[in-house]
């Protein structure tokens, strides 16, 4: 599957009633096979059946079936990846996207036992889960960086979240770029900006930024201060609480 889609809750392609496409009576790798081809569909824009990519998380998460999972892994890996790379917190997180697709993959197994699967009645909402997933691994450990003082103790708002046509998906998260536009615009003074660049971007300590600056600070506490506001500020902006 091309790693910018991820289907529509309701597909609306309809294929015919034979034993031949009924996904719980297929043997695994024809299953795997059949999921593989619906979304070659799905990324050509047509008719698709999202059930039988379903079917494979069923006896991935059900049935615990390590094959099913293995083939999970290796049809998703792609599109998870995308998703780490569109988290902004990914830039500044120290590892690397493989790690994360790991390690994504792995939240995602171990929250959702069998007794939990019914929670997802459809495709969508499986890698919806997925999705989110991905995010919260990139921003634990954006978290564990100086830099990621910056976020929002509520890193990430899923109440609100949809699952959109494709090329809305794709550009969905907010890049690097983005991010520091954003922060910069909540800054109210040079003064700010300074501490902010370069606390977050050159990883300055406060003392480092007073030796060099000393003529647009009374002391060092001064610094402190303006880091502590700037950050309570920005914790409370609503659309980095949305966007983070």
């Amino acid at each position: 599957m091309n790693a910018q889609l991820i289907p529509t809750t309701n597909p609306t392609y309809s294929p015919p009633s034979t034993v031949a496409d009924n996904p719980r009576q297929m043997d695994l790798t024809s299953l795997a096979r059949r999921a593989q081809t619906e979304g070659r569909r799905f990324y050509n824009h047509e008719e698709y059946d999202a059930r039988f990519a379903y079917e494979l998380f069923r006896r991935a998460l059900v049935e615990r079936d390590e094959l099913a999972w293995t083939f999970l892994f290796e049809h998703y890996a792609p599109l998870v990846e995308h998703w780490v790379r569109r988290t902004g917190a990914f830039t500044v997180s120290g590892e690397t996207s493989d790690f994360f697709v790991s390690e994504a993959f792995t939240r995602f197994w171990r929250a959702i036992p069998a007794a939990r699967f019914e929670a997802f009645p459809n495709l969508a909402a499986l890698l919806n889960y997925l999705r989110r997933c991905a995010s919260c691994v990139v921003i634990d450990a954006a978290r564990s960086q100086a830099y990621a003082d910056l976020l929002p103790e509520e890193a990430v708002n899923w109440n609100d979240q949809r699952m959109a046509h494709a090329d809305e998906e794709a550009t969905e998260r907010v890049g690097r770029e983005e991010f520091w536009q954003l922060i910069e615009a909540q800054l109210t003074s040079e003064t700010e900006r300074l501490v902010v660049r370069c606390s977050y971007q050159l990883g300055m300590k406060p003392g480092d930024i007073y030796e060099r600056w000393q003529n647009l600070f009374s002391d060092v506490h001064e610094i402190y201060a303006i880091k502590r506001i700037v950050l309570n500020r920005l914790r409370r902006h609503a659309m980095l609480r949305e966007l983070y």
